[in-house]
Parts: C-alpha cells; sequence; structure tokens
C-alpha cells in the first residue's frame, strides 16, 4: 500500500498521519555506548565484571574511544531522527594515567561533549558502580566500610558535576542514573543496615549543589542478578521511597522485575507521583540478561503506554548489550523496533478506544483493538524512513555487513 492509500485509511479514524510523523521526528531516544564494547569502558583492558557481565565474543568490538565514536556514528546513519547518547562514567577519555572515578572531572569527558556538539546529539550519563577494585564484593554506596562508601559517594557526586557539564555544553539536561549492584547471594540477616547506609551516602551525594536545569537525577531499582540472587539493597521499594522523599526520578527498567511482571502496567502509576517517567527499555530472557529488544508484547505495551501519557513526560533510554551478535546491528535494530512500536502506538485513535473503555463497551473496545494492529503501519514507516533518506527495510543490514568487513574484522 503507498503512503497515500495508507494516509487516506488513517484519516478515516481521526489519525493524521502527517502530525504522527512529525512528532515521532521529535522524539529522541538515548542510544547506550556500552552495546559497542560489552560495558568494557576505557579504564582497564579486562572489561565488565563485579557486578555486571555481557556474553558472547562476536568479532569487532570497539577497543577504542575513537572506535566506539565511529561504530556510533555508523549506527545513527541508519536510524531515523536525531537521538542522544547515553555514557557510563568508565567512558572516560583519559591521557597516560587513568583518573580513578573518585576524581573524574568534565576533563576525561571533553571529547565526547566535542564529538556531541559537531553532530547534534545530546548526550546522558551513568555513574559506574561495578568493575571496580572497591565493587568487587557487589557493596559500594551499602558497604560497611566507610572509606569504600566514601569513596563511591565522591563518584556519585563527581558524576553529578559531570552530568550539569553536558547540560550546560550541549544546551539539553542531561540525565543522570544512578544504579547500583548492592547486594547480597544469600539470605542476609540484616535487611535494613544496607539500605540505611545506601540512604545515607545517596543522601550525600544528591546534597550537592547542582543546576537542576542541566542534570537530572534518576534512581534505577534491581530485582537480583549474578552473585546478589538473594537480596538487592536497591529494589523497587526502597527506589521509589527514597526518590518520592527526596526529589528526584525513580527509573523502569524492563529486566527489573519477576518475569510475569507487567512493566507497561506500571508506567501509568509511576506517571501520578513523579514530574518524568524516566524508562531503561530492555528484555529479560528469564532473567534481567539485557537482551536485544524486539518488537513483542512487552515493547508494545510499553510504547503505548508511553504515547497514551505523552512523549515529553518520559525519557527513553535503551540499555542492553549483546556480545554474541553484531554490536553495529543490535543498536540500529533496537533503537529501529523502539521507533517502530512508538509509531504504532501514535497511529492508534486512543481517544475512540479510552471512549469505549470509558462507556462500558468492552466488545468494541476489543474488535477495534485487534483491528488496529492490521492497519497499514508499514506504509507510515516506509514514508518516515524516506524523509530522513535512511532504508525502510532489511536493507541497512547490507550497510552494517560491509562496515563489519570493512572496519570491525580488521580490529581482530
Amino acid at each position: 500500500m503507498s503512503y497515500a492509500e495508507a494516509k487516506s485509511k488513517y484519516a478515516k479514524v481521526g489519525i493524521d498521519t502527517e502530525k504522527v510523523l512529525k512528532d515521532l521526528e521529535k522524539i529522541s531516544i538515548s542510544m547506550h555506548c556500552w552495546q559497542g564494547d560489552d560495558v568494557g569502558g576505557f579504564e582497564t583492558v579486562r572489561g565488565a565484571g563485579a557486578g555486571t557481565l555481557t556474553t558472547g565474543n562476536y568479532p569487532g568490538k570497539a577497543r577504542t574511544p575513537e572506535e566506539l565514536m565511529a561504530d556510533i556514528d555508523f549506527a545513527m546513519a541508519l536510524i531515523p531522527g536525531r537521538h542522544r547518547v547515553n555514557l557510563h562514567a568508565c567512558y572516560g577519555v583519559h591521557g597516560d594515567k587513568i583518573v580513578d572515578r573518585d576524581k573524574l572531572s568534565p576533563k576525561e569527558f571533553k571529547p565526547w561533549v566535542d564529538w556531541a556538539k559537531k553532530r547534534g546529539y545530546g548526550l546522558d550519563f551513568n555513574p559506574t558502580f561495578f568493575s571496580h577494585p572497591k565493587a568487587a564484593d557487589a557493596l559500594t554506596l551499602s558497604n560497611p566500610d566507610p572509606k569504600i562508601r566514601a569513596f563511591w559517594v565522591k563518584h556519585g557526586i563527581q558524576c553529578l558535576k559531570i552530568a550539569e557539564y553536558f547540560g550546560k555544553e550541549l544546551k539539553t539536561p542531561c540525565a543522570v542514573n544512578y544504579w547500583m549492584p548492592d547486594g547480597y547471594k544469600d539470605e542476609p540477616s540484616d535487611r535494613l543496615g544496607p539500605r540505611m547506609r545506601m540512604a545515607d551516602s545517596l543522601d550525600k551525594i544528591f546534597k550537592t549543589r547542582y543546576d537542576k536545569r542541566y542534570a537530572v537525577p534518576t534512581l534505577e531499582s534491581k530485582l537480583f542478578g549474578i552473585g546478589l540472587e538473594s537480596y538487592t539493597v536497591g529494589s523497587n521499594e526502597f527506589v521509589l521511597g527514597y526518590a518520592l522523599k527526596r526529589g528526584i526520578l525513580a527509573l523502569l527498567d524492563m529486566g527489573h522485575f519477576h518475569p510475569t511482571e507487567n512493566v507497561a502496567d506500571k508506567i501509568s502509576s509511576f506517571k501520578m507521583f513523579f514530574p518524568k517517567v524516566a524508562f531503561h527499555i530492555s528484555r529479560p530472557v528469564r532473567w534481567d540478561s539485557d537482551h536485544v529488544i524486539r518488537q513483542d508484547d512487552a515493547l508494545r505495551g510499553a510504547a503505548q503506554e508511553i504515547v497514551r501519557m505523552g512523549p515529553s513526560n518520559f525519557i527513553i533510554a535503551l540499555d542492553y548489550f549483546d556480545a554474541s551478535i553484531n554490536r553495529v546491528a543490535a543498536w540500529v535494530l533496537g533503537m529501529r523496533n523502539m521507533q517502530k512500536e512508538l509509531l504504532k502506538a501514535m497511529l492508534t485513535p486512543n481517544a475512540q478506544l479510552k471512549a469505549l473503555q470509558d462507556a462500558g463497551e468492552y466488545t468494541a473496545q476489543l474488535v477495534m483493538q485487534e483491528e488496529f494492529k492490521n492497519y497499514p503501519f508499514e506504509s507510515v514507516w516506509a514514508e518516515f524512513c524516506k524523509r530522513a533518506k535512511v532504508p525502510a527495510g532489511e536493507e541497512w543490514f547490507k550497510s552494517v555487513s560491509k562496515y563489519e568487513k570493512d572496519v570491525l574484522l580488521k580490529r581482530c
């Protein structure tokens, strides 16, 4: 079906596809840098550890800041729209001597800012509370050792300053997300103490003066992880309570809940009590395994809620790391899948469906929900890509395959 035919069909149910295309173009998704090098960063050749794990050994991962930036640029060229890049603190650009995390400053991230300015990217940020000797026991801000806690508090403060620097330099607010892998492998004898220590540590971080126009702190919960299967300090309940009390944002990660929980169902509750909803889009497979996102029911449900409540009320970032497939392809596929599901939701007559629900017309609502799934979304997506001058279908993978042959495989 042509775009003109699709436009006419959608118009009959009150959907203006031209407005939809303009609105979709305004949605910036924060693409995570750590997919490009398996969460390795540039502090050590050892790669990720002590709190996170990447599986697979596909050839061609980025080894330097320059390689990672080039890979991101290549991926972005295949994704319609203008987006953001999400950095972790372990991706600082160091000189001859590695600057430890408690002493990181804007200086180590100036190359990223210069690069982002030239391309029109916004930057988001994350302290790195893992892959470090002082995180080896999976206790950072909740560590019983006050010296270790002080180290990580300083790291958290420095990251807040770096986020403020990003926001000021790039003239767009920087979301700075705090996630700590603190917890215990087996049943603890004291559940309250670690949470009190973590709350105290976070208080010290967020008492630091920062410009809220440029740095937007978020706090991310976790269900469990490898090495902390029995108890996680930063649980969903802890994060919700702390964030509400301290006036920062709580962040939802789609992989950080029980496998049977519907994360999309949580979004409306978050929106009631927070000015914005911070969201990490991921795909768990039985646990928080951070697979590349697919156009599945979970992603569709999340996109529907984002659209129904207004995309401007959300901070949308991707979060997965798969080393078993081409890393650049993983970026492009995930970003485009997120955009496709947002587009599908924007092409749904949500006001009409809501009216049917409010009127108790549940049969009509169900019928229409199903019928709209088969409307010609692909034609509108193709037009969106055409206007952005990127491939609409699988042709983009040919470019990635050539890039793999010409660039990625030569790194091995």
